[in-house]
């Protein structure tokens, strides 16, 4: 897997650049600006960016707006946002037109490298992946509107696991029940949130999507 980082700090740059290549993934370029990251995704044609919201010039929406860039322009990028503190705006912006290979996470989850990498991957790989912090934000501020409001607190629960990008084991795990349960829970969300199996679309990022718009 091959990385490029963009983070004003030098120190946090140069921080993720040691952890990921201890780990053994490629990181050819990590800079300090929007517009450098546009010319290393240029040149190098990563399978991840990890992009920071605020860069220079106006520390604003830097990291944001070149991320939409590199979605235009190279599709085949995956995108791991990272910021210092939850925004929910940031992250429904990022993610909620088509969320398929990327990801929106808390730089304090950085301490955890095996998280991290596993993150990583998983968005290289078309995944979805939310800070369990935004999903907790974004199950809070929901209503009973639509499609999710039919869904039961434990199917909710899954969701929120489907939205941090965890696979059917993983969310058994996590939850402390078998995997044949759990995939029964991921079964009737894709059934309430009317997702069928049509063999080609991914529909656990639908289901992701669907939380996203809630």
């Amino acid at each position: 897997m091959r990385v490029v980082i963009a983070d004003d700090h030098m120190l946090v740059r140069e921080g993720i650049a040691s952890l990921l290549r201890d780990a053994g993934i490629d990181v050819p370029a990590r800079v300090g600006s929007a517009d450098q990251l546009l010319r290393a995704v240029e040149e190098h044609g990563p399978d991840v960016a990890i992009v920071d919201v605020r860069m220079p010039p106006t520390y604003t929406d830097e990291g944001i707006r070149a991320a939409h860039e590199i979605r235009d322009r190279h599709p085949g990028t995956s995108i791991v946002v990272l910021s210092q503190h939850v925004e929910f705006g940031v992250a429904t912006r990022i993610l909620a037109e088509d969320p398929a290979g990327l990801g929106y996470l808390l730089k304090d989850r950085l301490v955890d490298i095996d998280d991290f990498i596993g993150t990583l991957r998983r968005v290289a790989a078309g995944g979805t992946a939310l800070d369990p912090q935004v999903v907790s934000r974004m199950l809070a501020t929901e209503d009973d509107d639509g499609p999710i409001g039919t869904l039961t607190p434990r199917e909710r629960d899954v969701l929120a696991l489907l939205a941090e990008g965890l696979s059917n084991p993983a969310i058994a795990e996590r939850m402390e029940i078998t995997l044949r349960s759990a995939e029964k829970y991921v079964s009737s969300i894709f059934s309430k949130l009317d997702l069928p199996d049509t063999g080609s679309e991914n529909r656990r990022v639908l289901a992701v999507l669907h939380f996203l718009r809630g």
